[in-house]
């Protein structure tokens, strides 16, 4: 499976998002490629605020993997760049590789704003592509905020 493969396997999680909430989708995948879970931001419709696209997929990932919480070999593919707690939270779970693909100058923590996992200070750092499907994925955000507004 492509890089590009697994964001659209993210921007297809995306849209079916509940309304309320923004639409970022996230899927992780096994070394294999195989799907492991599929997420999206539910931050409003769980009344939660870890309730990120990254922190829900990675969650099922981990109950379905099968080293427990350690995800090494698995890709986390996601439609916006994540934010210092899904950065965070990918490097804890010792994930692969991330690739995303809409950048987020405000909150990005993958290479934007900060590089939480390419920060050579911490035990594991994932291989890192980004800008991938990234117009594709930025119009799901767009629409978003357009109807927001």
């Amino acid at each position: 499976m492509t890089d590009e493969d697994m964001v659209r396997a993210a921007i297809a999680a995306a849209e079916g998002a509940d309304p309320r909430d923004v639409p970022v989708g996230a899927v992780v995948f096994d070394a294999d490629g195989r799907e492991l879970a599929r997420a999206t931001n539910a931050r409003e419709a769980l009344g939660d605020p870890t309730a990120h696209a990254e922190i829900l997929a990675l969650r099922a990932a981990a109950a379905v993997h099968g080293d427990g919480w350690r995800l090494e070999g698995a890709t986390l593919a996601v439609t916006l760049e994540p934010c210092t707690m899904c950065a965070g939270a990918l490097v804890l779970a010792r994930v692969g590789k991330v690739v995303f693909g809409a950048w987020e100058p405000k909150t990005g923590a993958v290479g934007s704003l900060w590089d939480v996992v390419r920060d050579r200070r911490l035990n594991h750092r994932p291989e890192v592509r980004g800008g991938i499907l990234e117009t594709e994925c930025a119009a799901l955000l767009d629409d978003f905020f357009r109807t927001q507004r």
